[in-house]
């Protein structure tokens, strides 16, 4: 099977000061949310096939509940500082008409998204980003969502990940097979993302603030 990028998120402090980093940039904020009962919330940036989103906990009991608990949320986000990685990558497929889902993933139903959707958790270390699938999700809401960022950066064309070790969850290798993610090991987490096939040929990083790249 084969999947497109639709949303990456990364751990921050809480109510993610970071993103005024991002404002910074160029980027506009979309709207917010609170996840209810899964103990956490975020900050949004959305393009136009794609999303940034910076997530933290507000809610420690429910993130340690009992129907969220196997996702490791929380312990991805309290150690996003350590050797967790800090980062989601949440990927949906290709062909809306494939109702298939991903090798090496259980099903997690969130109390705030409404049966009979659902996501799809892929097994792996803390090492490895979280996957998530989403079989239910479009390009298109993304499209209806987006609006120009004063920088001028529209569409996410790339992405890659540095970590300690190589994926080896049952789900990052359909991930990787299909062409949206590279992988480079390196001695801490690092995302980059790709706009616009980086026409501008500019890159910002923006540690120390997010473990970060641009291209741009």
């Amino acid at each position: 099977m084969r999947v497109e990028l639709d949303h990456v998120f990364v751990c921050t402090n809480v109510d993610a000061p970071e993103a005024e980093h991002l404002r910074q940039f160029g980027l506009r904020e979309g709207p917010s949310n609170c996840h209810l009962g899964q103990g956490t919330a975020n900050r949004r940036f959305a393009f136009d096939n794609a999303m940034l989103e910076l997530v933290w906990v507000v809610d420690e009991q429910e993130a340690r509940s009992e129907r969220v608990r196997r996702t490791r949320l929380w312990e991805r986000w309290s150690g996003r500082n350590t050797t967790a990685s800090p980062f989601g990558i949440c990927v949906r497929p290709a062909d809306p008409d494939d109702t298939r889902t991903p090798p090496g993933t259980w099903k997690y139903q969130p109390s705030n998204l409404p049966a009979p959707l659902a996501m799809h958790i892929g097994e792996a270390s803390l090492e490895e980003p979280m996957w998530v699938y989403l079989g239910f999700q479009r390009r298109v809401q993304w499209e209806q969502r987006f609006v120009e960022h004063p920088i001028g950066l529209r569409e996410v064309t790339g992405l890659s990940i540095s970590c300690p070790t190589p994926p080896l969850s049952a789900i990052s290798r359909v991930v990787l097979s299909s062409q949206i993610l590279a992988v480079e090991v390196g001695p801490e987490p690092l995302l980059t993302l790709e706009f616009d096939r980086a026409r501008r040929g500019e890159f910002a990083d923006l540690r120390p603030h997010l473990r970060v790249r641009f291209a741009c």
